[in-house]
């Protein structure tokens, strides 16, 4: 395993922490409100990345997803570059590809998923009907990828179907996705379900990085210059281990993350790795924003703060990914089912 980023990798991540710093500030949020920065998804489209991350992997997206959750910026990034950019590069067909990787690419489209699926929409003579009750970032995509009862892939036109706002803990512009006999294309070969969704996986444990990551940040700086009986905060003991175990635990998510998005860029099997990535995400994740906000004391009470986005960013990332019992089970499941070499044996 080499982690090591290549050249072109490095170099997207450094443009979006860079253009993430820049317009992604807590005066810039605060006026957003629940919606999408449209400037920052503007200059993010303009800067080449998102059409980068067919090149760059999902291991590079990995890397610009952390910069985004960082700074909790309000952009369909995530959802647009698995379900879209990566999904199409890897499953669609050429005149799916031809159509939707250029607008994507430049913002003129965005693309969000219903995953994961629960068996909830019926596929009937290339028609769905059924309902998703939140997909993230609908109200700005227009094409959604839907997973059918029989978890076979299709794609929709958000203009074909009905949708409405849906607001979720974290400013995620999510909607209500009702299907009544959509028009929809066939999207990809059987088994692609699998692959898009441990792709999604891995990347929301990257933003769930990033999102620990700020939040301790936030912390650090917090505890070093806040003082009470004449000595920051940083110098009590208590404070220091709790600081401490929300580092390993954002490290332990980061690199179970780049470990599957690795394998997935190699071509290995990372399914199990995906589902690891996520346990980590959902159970380490959700300590380290909790840690985050009481290292501030009173302040964490402040819903103004910054660092109760990343308190609601995190608390909505370990929902998406699913409870950490139900991960467990499918991980102990994919485990103990019989491969090839083991039946073999």
């Amino acid at each position: 395993m080499d982690f090591t980023p290549t050249e072109e990798q490095r170099a997207a991540a450094e443009l979006a922490a860079q253009i993430f710093g820049d317009l992604s500030t807590h005066e810039r949020l605060g006026a957003a409100g629940t919606a999408t920065d449209a400037e920052l998804w503007k200059a993010l489209c303009t800067s080449g990345l998102v059409a980068a991350v067919e090149e760059i992997g999902l291991l590079g997206l990995v890397l610009l997803l952390e910069e985004q959750g960082r700074t909790t910026a309000q952009v369909p990034l995530a959802a647009t570059a698995v379900y879209g950019v990566l999904a199409l590069a890897r499953h669609g067909s050429a005149a799916q590809r031809a159509e939707l990787l250029p607008a994507l690419g430049d913002g003129t489209a965005v693309a969000t998923g219903a995953f994961p699926g629960r068996g909830t929409v019926r596929a009937a003579g290339g028609r769905l009907t059924g309902t998703v009750p939140a997909v993230p970032w609908l109200r700005d995509a227009t094409h959604v990828l839907v997973p059918d009862a029989d978890r076979a892939l299709w794609l929709v036109r958000t203009a074909d179907a009905r949708t409405e706002p849906v607001e979720t803990t974290a400013p995620w512009a999510a909607g209500r996705l009702t299907l009544d006999g959509t028009e929809a294309e066939p999207f990809g070969a059987p088994g692609a379900y699998d692959e898009v969704l441990a792709t999604a996986r891995t990347a929301f444990a990257g933003l769930q990085a990033g999102v620990c990551a700020g939040s301790l940040a936030r912390a650090v700086a917090y505890t070093s210059t806040r003082e009470q009986f004449g000595r920051p905060l940083s110098t009590n003991q208590g404070v220091m281990l709790r600081a401490a175990d929300a580092h390993m635990d954002t490290e332990a998510i980061r690199v179970t993350a780049y470990e599957a998005g690795w394998r997935t860029d190699e071509r290995l099997p990372a399914r199990e790795h995906a589902l690891t990535a996520a346990w980590w995400a959902a159970e380490a994740g959700v300590r380290v924003v909790h840690a985050g906000q009481h290292l501030h004391g009173g302040m964490g009470a402040d819903l103004d703060h910054p660092v109760h986005r990343h308190f609601l960013w995190g608390r909505q990332l370990a929902a998406h990914l699913g409870c950490g019992a139900e991960l467990l089970a499918e991980l102990g499941a994919v485990l103990a089912a019989p491969t090839p070499a083991k039946e073999q044996a």
